[in-house]
């Protein structure tokens, strides 16, 4: 039986394994899909060769840029983002990386989007920031990411914002992990007040369902979206390139 699995740290929680497992019992698929829960990147060598009916994996928290050098080669797409998210191994072994949490996240927030929609704030500089802005970028966004702490191509450290500041950019995305279960009451601390209705708040979090972070631009009116659509879109992406000849 062919196996799939998910490479990340303290991934109990994680989405994919339910979403999979369910698709292949609903669909009577041959496939078996597995949590592989490494404290560093380097236990990857050690998972290949314990699991060698392995086709395929996705990558999450903390190493969708860590893997990167020790993949053979990068579809297009995953260069340009530099991140990974989606692994298929291919006949003669070798790792090739692709991203499709730009995909899932593009494709979600479209249909949300209002002409006003021109600016974005990106919360946070990790992988999954790079796949949002790349999205972002093909939507024709100027963008600007957020950071506790100055570092190149970001513009704003968190104590810098301003509620005029946040009035310039109409769409906010949270790619920190700030408010996911169990941790529901924490938040990106941005100047919430200058929100308006005219906002649209992301957050890439799917558990809790509404974050602390989307409550917030809730009472202000603006639109609010979690990560859930993005992340069964992303999985499906992926679902295709392990099944690619």
């Amino acid at each position: 039986m062919h196996k799939l699995g998910l490479l990340g740290r303290n991934i109990s929680y994680s989405f994919s394994k339910g979403y999979f497992s369910k698709k292949f019992e609903t669909e009577g698929l041959p496939f078996v899909y597995e949590n592989f829960d490494l404290e560093t990147i380097s236990e990857l060598k050690t998972v290949l060769q314990n699991n060698p009916n392995l086709i395929g994996f996705n990558v999450t928290i903390p190493y969708k840029e860590q893997i990167i050098p020790l993949l053979n080669t990068l579809d297009s797409t995953a260069e340009e983002v530099g991140a990974v998210n989606t692994v298929k191994i291919q006949k003669d072994g070798s790792l090739k990386g692709f991203n499709t949490d730009y995909y899932g996240f593009q494709t979600s927030l479209e249909p949300y989007l209002k002409p006003s929609h021109k600016t974005a704030l990106i919360l946070g500089t990790g992988g999954a920031s790079k796949a949002v802005a790349y999205a972002l970028k093909n939507l024709g966004f100027a963008y600007e990411f957020v950071s506790r702490t100055s570092k190149e191509n970001v513009k704003f450290i968190y104590q810098d914002l301003t509620e005029d500041i946040l009035k310039q950019y109409t769409v906010i995305v949270n790619c920190t992990p700030l408010g996911t279960h169990p941790n529901v009451n924490q938040c990106p601390d941005i100047p919430y007040d200058g929100l308006t209705s005219g906002h649209l708040l992301y957050d890439l979090i799917y558990n809790p369902e509404h974050t602390k972070f989307l409550t917030c631009g809730d009472i202000k009116g603006a639109t609010t979206v979690n990560g859930s659509k993005m992340l069964q879109l992303q999985a499906e992406k992926a679902w295709e390139i392990w099944n690619m000849p």
